[in-house]
């Protein structure tokens, strides 16, 4: 469906328009990728792009650019609610669109010098042509992990979640430390719990606003919980019979649980 390779020289093609972490909806008309079946999708009719277009890929073979804008009106969509409303097939562009337009917002101007940064034309990479310092799309590997300790599940919350919801155990890997020395730090950080058999099981683009999750599971040694009381705000065993509210269906945090859930 998608394709990485960057459209160099495009001059026309479907735009994604966005403002500040929210995406236009395509205006109701005859379309033939309606037909997978969504009534709202976030690409604009084909279209002359001009120098303010930032190509991203080819889509079911059609190039795709994308557009800032300074505000967006009532009817823009955010990021997370394209993400649940969409088929997972949209994932990989919707994701792209989003990390590429913080990039873009975060890079106008050099991180060395301070001069006015411009963007290349053959590659994602904002050029200083006062210094030569080039900045690439932002990436931060993260991990996250789901903690066993038999069938029970140890979730917990972050002061920034809605009320109710609790999710699996996440943290950016530090300089100088691998993903799985990850898993038992930041596991051990948040909740106290020390853990072994940690497996990994896929990653998956976060585009909030740039990170790369790669998912482990992980068995408890012990049980106790002692939260941090700074990122986590509680935590507890759940039995698959008693669960709480849970991540969205499309995070990896949910796909983690989920396949927990389908093994037992």
């Amino acid at each position: 469906m998608l394709r990485r390779e960057i459209p160099v020289g495009e001059s026309e093609g479907r735009i994604m328009l966005l403002a500040q972490g929210k995406i236009a909806p395509a205006p109701a008309q005859p379309d033939e990728l309606l037909s997978l079946g969504e009534e709202l999708i976030p690409l604009q009719p084909r279209q002359a792009w001009g120098d303010d277009v930032q190509p991203l890929c080819y889509w079911h073979d059609e190039p795709v650019g994308l557009r800032l804008t300074t505000a967006a009106n009532e009817s823009w969509i955010d990021g997370r609610n394209w993400l649940a409303r969409l088929p997972e097939s949209w994932y990989g562009l919707v994701s792209t669109a989003l990390q590429v337009s913080a990039w873009l917002e975060n890079h106008r101007f050099c991180g060395r010098c301070g001069a006015k940064a411009s963007k290349l034309e053959a590659e994602f990479a904002m050029h200083c042509h006062a210094c030569g310092h080039r900045n690439y799309p932002r990436i931060s590997p993260c991990i996250i992990t789901l903690v066993t300790c038999g069938e029970a599940m140890l979730l917990a919350r972050s002061p920034r979640f809605p009320a109710g919801r609790y999710s699996t155990l996440a943290g950016f890997i530090e300089p100088g430390e691998s993903a799985e020395e990850a898993v038992h730090r930041e596991v051990f950080e948040e909740v106290g719990v020390t853990i072994d058999r940690v497996r990994y099981h896929r990653s998956q683009a976060w585009p909030f606003p740039h990170s790369l999750m790669l998912g482990y599971f992980a068995e408890a040694t012990t049980r106790r919980i002692r939260i941090d009381g700074v990122e986590i705000s509680d935590a507890a065993w759940f039995s698959p019979r008693h669960l709480p509210s849970l991540p969205p269906v499309f995070s990896i945090s949910r796909e983690l649980i989920e396949t927990h859930l389908a093994h037992l």
